[in-house]
């Protein structure tokens, strides 16, 4: 099933209306105006732009992954790099991480999503800048908003945390959970608007990584890494 998710309510509701004005007004230059072949132009080219414009905030349902040993991916898009990050201190989460970018274009859905059950502790918001996404800075120096916690899978807790990057195009993060919030695996809880970057980081011991760099991810449905038994 897909329904638009309500993160971008305020921008498709009121695409929905303008939409629905032209429309009106197509009406009018069919049945009155004597511009038929006009209005009808001009009606389908509204409805496709905004259907192009509505798939922007899609929230397609996804099929979670039953077993609480698989981790998922917090976003759709394209992993772009795997590495290590030496000095990651977002409380609990301190110290060595494993790090997975993943690349969102516009085309992708732009809902973030808990990669398992996570009991969210800090949240951190930083100024900064608009790179393209692709760019290897903007993970350091882009605007961005990352939450972080103890994260509950196959009867083990451990630190996780995960980071909403604006892009050149997105520049608006949208993230209303807070500390003390409890997120169930593969939850919606928030959205980058217009294409970006999400970073997932987890323990360098007790996770093995599932993906490679250049794999196409789906937001709560990929198997991004396992915890070891």
């Amino acid at each position: 099933m897909m329904t638009l998710t309500k993160f971008g309510i305020r921008e498709w509701g009121l695409g929905g209306v303008v939409t629905l004005a032209v429309l009106a007004g197509c009406w009018w230059l069919i049945c009155r105006g004597g511009f038929p072949a006009t209005g009808w132009i001009v009606a389908v080219i509204a409805v496709i732009l905004f259907a192009g414009f509505a798939a922007f905030f899609r929230n397609p349902s996804r099929k979670i992954p039953a077993d609480p040993a698989l981790l998922v991916s917090p976003a759709d898009g394209v992993v772009r790099d795997i590495g290590v990050v030496e000095d990651f201190n977002f409380p609990p989460f301190t110290g060595r991480a494993q790090r997975i970018g993943v690349f969102l274009s516009v085309l992708n859905v732009h809902v973030n999503r808990a990669p398992a059950e996570l009991a969210v502790e800090s949240k951190y918001y930083r100024e900064g800048e608009y790179l393209d996404a692709r760019n290897s800075e903007c993970a350091k120096r882009n605007e961005a908003m990352t939450i972080a916690g103890t994260a509950s899978a196959a009867g083990k807790k451990f630190p996780m945390a995960v980071r909403q990057i604006s892009g050149a195009i997105a520049r608006r993060i949208v993230c209303p959970v807070e500390p003390g919030r409890q997120l169930k695996k593969g939850e919606v809880y928030g959205m980058i608007k217009f294409g970006s970057r999400t970073e997932l980081y987890l323990p360098l011991d007790g996770v093995e990584i599932n993906v490679k760099v250049g794999d196409r991810v789906y937001g709560g449905e990929t198997v991004m890494a396992t915890v070891k038994e």
